[in-house]
């Protein structure tokens, strides 16, 4: 059993709670795929889909999850609800926590504010994306994603190529798999690097071929365009060049290495086409991944608010 109400981050979380999450993913993704898709664990639950950013697989795999489990789900756009009036996260949870809420699960373009909602209400609040921070459970689905590939999570070896800087998912991934026993890679233009993450525990790469030689994953990220107007690198076209990844650069990695991208993705950008269509690509499987751990959260934070009672 986990031993939070809520799952804000991997950087404070054990080991043990990681593979548990994994789990039981693991046996939702099962059910999915035999085409069961409703059970009990959430009934007489509400889940309240608080997003202050644009979203379409957090969301949806969250709502689905939610309700495949027989929770009620509401879902709240920022710039439609009172927050467009002036009203602060602290007193929308309130509201919220008033309403009975079991669930928040929130996006927020700032660091730390699920961490500040947490703290005020009573429901359970997961961390959907905050700012550069965390993205949990996207981690989680990349994990999923890896130990169903391998059989296991210690001891593989995981290059993340791309927008580091200003990317969630990587210090989430950093986080989970370092705690799982796994070596990270990261390699990127130099102002996509954020400072410090080396003593995160980040290996960092003076080239593609160092970050991908002899790798078991190759995880691109999303080059965040609505950035590229700070300059951090000449084009799209110099850094697919330089940066990229085709299948040349595969060939670099293990012959079994599997190809993954949070999404969405830039096609030609961080990777080619060709290896998001590969037969090595998992990038459509870490979308079941994803309803699946969020099933697995959720149920897993309801069974602790329960024994809490």
């Amino acid at each position: 059993m986990l031993k939070k109400k809520d799952l804000l981050g991997l950087i404070d979380a054990s080991a043990e709670e990681i593979y548990e999450i994994l789990d039981t993913a693991a046996n939702m993704k099962r059910l999915l795929k035999q085409g069961i898709k409703k059970l009990p664990h959430l009934e007489g639950c509400t889940a309240t889909i608080l997003f202050y950013e644009n979203s379409t697989r957090t969301r949806t795999s969250f709502e689905l999850a939610a309700k495949y489990m027989g929770a009620t789900t509401v879902n709240i756009a920022a710039g439609s609800s009172s927050v467009a009036k002036g009203e602060t996260l602290v007193d929308t949870g309130k509201t919220l926590d008033a309403q009975k809420n079991d669930f928040i699960i929130i996006r927020h373009p700032m660091g730390g504010a699920p961490h500040l909602l947490a703290k005020t209400v009573k429901a359970g609040v997961l961390n959907a994306g905050d700012g550069m921070n965390e993205h949990p459970t996207q981690a989680l689905l990349d994990m999923l994603t890896m130990k169903e590939n391998f059989g296991k999570i210690e001891g593989l070896k995981v290059a993340i190529l791309g927008d580091i800087k200003h990317s969630r998912v990587a210090k989430s991934n950093l986080f989970g798999l370092k705690k799982l026993g796994a070596e990270v890679r990261m390699f990127a233009p130099e102002t996509l690097i954020p400072r410090g993450i080396d003593k995160l525990g980040a290996k960092l790469c003076s080239s593609r071929e160092e970050a991908l030689d002899g790798v078991d994953v190759v995880m691109g990220l999303r080059i965040q365009l609505e950035r590229q107007q700070a300059g951090n690198f000449p084009s799209l076209g110099e850094y697919a060049a330089y940066y990229g990844c085709g299948e040349k650069e595969l060939s670099y990695a293990k012959p079994n290495a599997i190809i993954m991208h949070p999404g969405p993705v830039n096609r030609g950008v961080e990777l080619t086409s060709d290896l998001i269509d590969h037969d090595r690509s998992r990038i459509e499987d870490q979308v079941l991944s994803g309803v699946a751990v969020r099933m697995a959260a959720l149920k897993l934070l309801n069974d602790y608010r329960n024994g809490s009672k």
